[in-house]
């Protein structure tokens, strides 16, 4: 790959992914401030500074070595935010909004993202960069809502699943959690959820791409 091309992939793809995981993590700070949890306010996470979010692996080096492989596919994520759930005024009701303010900061931001792709197209603006730039804002967003909304520990929505399910049946269940991201990338590899993504994200830009006349 070229300098030219990887300058090219950096500039479309990073700042759409840099947008996409501070506002999710921001959102749950956010949220969980608002219900009465100031522990990552206190740390500086309630912040839209990517600087604060940043995750060496997932929001340096993972990204970066995608790109440079000319992978099609790019992911990363942020450096979790921290919350008490014991501060929260009504912990179990009120992690299930703490937990659910991720997914749609990126479902906001995939239509916002939609919006601009269809005021430069309305514009006739004819830059690659930008046209890429907008599709993979669109993309990213809507693969992190859904990923992060299967329901398994520590995922937001294993935390949905676990605030709604009965607090003898929650308990049982959040013994899965020092073992959910092993299940979560067994299912992917081994268990197929991953065709399910990848049908959704295409359902949901679809339809957003539609909803915005393009």
């Amino acid at each position: 790959m070229s300098l030219d091309q990887i300058l090219y992939y950096f500039s479309v793809y990073i700042p759409p992914l840099l947008f996409a995981i501070t506002l999710h993590e921001a959102s749950h700070g956010y949220a969980a401030r608002y219900f009465g949890d100031n522990t990552a306010y206190v740390l500086g996470r309630v912040s839209l500074n990517p600087i604060n979010h940043i995750d060496l692996i997932g929001t340096v080096v993972l990204p970066g070595v995608l790109i440079l492989m000319g992978s099609g596919f790019i992911f990363g994520w942020a450096k979790p935010v921290p919350v008490s759930i014991g501060n929260l005024r009504r912990p179990k009701q009120d992690m299930i909004y703490v937990a659910l303010a991720g997914p749609l900061a990126n479902l906001v931001m995939a239509t916002l993202w939609a919006i601009v792709l269809k005021v430069w197209v309305s514009a006739e603006i004819s830059s690659d960069v930008l046209i890429h730039m907008a599709l993979f804002g669109i993309k990213i967003n809507i693969i992190l809502m859904l990923f992060n909304l299967i329901p398994i520990l520590p995922l937001d929505g294993g935390r949905i699943l676990e605030g709604l399910l009965p607090t003898r049946l929650s308990m049982s269940y959040a013994k899965i959690e020092p073992y959910g991201m092993m299940i979560v990338v067994a299912l992917l590899v081994f268990g197929g959820i991953n065709r399910f993504l990848v049908a959704g994200v295409n359902l949901m830009a679809q339809l957003l791409l539609g909803l915005v006349g393009l």
